[in-house]
């Protein structure tokens, strides 16, 4: 009754995640519109922007933007996914760009040609019985929607998301089972235009407005729950945090009453999809912060009744914080989230915490206060990989990191924790979101492309690329 596990779970999913804007490219292409990413170039501008503070809504001359090329997967999506299929993949995360559906956002009917690429990318999934893992929004809204409503902060979104989910639904219902609504939904607070399409104009009051639009998106997802179980009965819809374990930097108790306010800021919105209400604690911080959503009347129904089926998260590293002023001066900016230097723990060249036990304690965490399966959606190493003479990349450093996290991934299923599969983030070197760099790498498959968009794209696989592909056929055996 109580045997050990000798392996991961039978029908555990292996594979990879993208997103549409980071490796997709022909950002114009078949009728396709502009997206908030298409207007984020790399270089001095690119923070200033992603935060919200947008000049104009057309690409800038002297400037270089990477996901309009990023690395061409829209047409050699064939190469890609036979490599993929070479290590044994048995599923691809990847997200639809809405402005391929929806060009400007509020179309009364979808691209056809858009939703064709879409239907050719699955087929050749299934081809070799990968299932599709599809994110509905990943970091892309229609540059039209932000420029005519205001993007989130308006509630017709709801209306224009929930037609673009069921058009997805509908189309795609006979070949993709797994569903994900929006992509690390906490990013919205501290990445405005990317998480929302939100630029912030002088003098609003940008909590009320950042809430507002957390709002909106949250009766959106459960409109998409609710589309996709009517729709395809039987497919599994979830929510996706950017998650990570915040420490108290002592076990002072102000320490740990900081550390479990940040983890709370992130985790209302998934209290909210997952358990259909918000929190006491979310109420509190509104009446203290002079916070007021507008909600219909109907809203409250929506959330209770469509809460998703599991919790996709992305795990990268740990953070540790402190209550005392003097300690949060050694802050690192080396993520999004700031961190307390954290004096047990080794850094990327990023900046970003290598914490394998982190990853544990995190599923742990997520299963305890949910109790719904949860789904490993992004995890990985960012690092600046050498292509030898030989052809090859010997990145050892990316097998350590994974192999540690790996371990920490089953100690975690022996726990009891039910997680449906690991998808690490970018099987496939592609642009990074925070910098905008190709030479911050993720893949097992090497991508000949520079930062300022030389190269020829050529694909190598790297040394991870048979190390993974051995972990997947063995289905994860070394570890327990």
């Amino acid at each position: 009754m109580f045997e050990k596990l000798t392996a991961f779970p039978e029908n555990f999913l292996w594979g990879g995640a993208t997103a549409a804007n980071q490796l997709e490219g022909a950002y114009l292409a078949d009728g396709k519109g502009l997206t908030t990413v298409d207007l984020i170039p790399t270089g001095a501008n690119r923070m200033n922007i992603a935060l919200g503070n947008l000049s104009s809504f057309v690409p800038q001359a002297g400037e270089f933007y990477p996901s309009h090329e990023a690395i061409d997967f829209y047409h050699r999506y064939k190469e890609d996914i036979a490599l993929f299929a070479e290590m044994g993949f048995k599923c691809l995360r990847l997200s639809i760009a809405w402005a391929r559906i929806f060009p400007n956002g509020d179309e009364t009917e979808p691209n056809e040609a858009g939703l064709q690429f879409y239907d050719n990318v699955f087929d050749e999934l299934l081809k070799y019985n990968i299932e599709p893992v599809v994110t509905i929004c990943h970091f892309d809204v229609p540059v039209h929607l932000v420029e005519t409503y205001g993007g989130w902060t308006n509630r017709k979104m709801v209306g224009f998301f929930e037609k673009y989910a069921k058009t997805l639904f509908n189309r795609y219902k006979g070949k993709v089972k797994y569903w994900m609504t929006f992509n690390e939904i906490n990013m919205l607070l501290h990445l405005p235009y990317i998480g929302a399409g939100i630029v912030l104009q002088e003098g609003q009051d940008k909590e009320q407005l950042l809430y507002q639009a957390a709002h909106h998106e949250l009766v959106a997802s459960a409109l998409a729950v609710k589309a996709c179980h009517e729709i395809i009965p039987g497919a599994q819809i979830g929510c996706m945090l950017a998650a990570g374990m915040v420490y108290p930097y002592t076990s002072n108790p102000d320490d740990v009453w900081k550390a479990m306010e940040l983890d709370r800021e992130s985790f209302f919105f998934i209290d909210v999809q997952s358990k259909g209400a918000y929190p006491g604690y979310t109420k509190r911080f509104f009446r203290e912060h002079n916070i007021h959503i507008d909600m219909q009347p109907e809203d409250a129904v929506i959330l209770q009744q469509n809460t998703v089926d599991y919790i996709g998260f992305s795990y990268y590293a740990s953070r540790c914080t402190s209550a005392d002023p003097e300690v949060l001066k050694n802050s690192t900016e080396g993520n999004v989230f700031g961190s307390v230097k954290n004096p047990y723990l080794q850094a990327s060249e990023w900046g970003w915490t290598i914490d394998p036990k982190g990853l544990r304690i995190t599923c742990n965490q997520l299963h305890d206060r949910y109790g719904k399966p949860l789904f490993i959606v992004e995890n990985g190493l960012g690092a600046t990989d050498v292509l030898l003479d030989n052809d090859t990349v010997e990145d050892d450093y990316r097998i350590e990191y994974l192999n540690s996290h790996f371990a920490e991934m089953a100690e975690a299923i022996q726990d009891g924790v039910e997680i449906l599969g690991y998808t690490s983030w970018g099987p496939i070197d592609l642009v990074s979101a925070g910098t905008g760099e190709m030479k911050k790498r993720y893949g097992y498959i090497y991508v000949d492309r520079n930062n300022d968009g030389t190269g020829t794209l050529r694909r190598v696989r790297k040394k991870s690329f048979h190390w993974y592909k051995d972990v997947i056929a063995n289905n994860g055996a070394q570890y327990f």
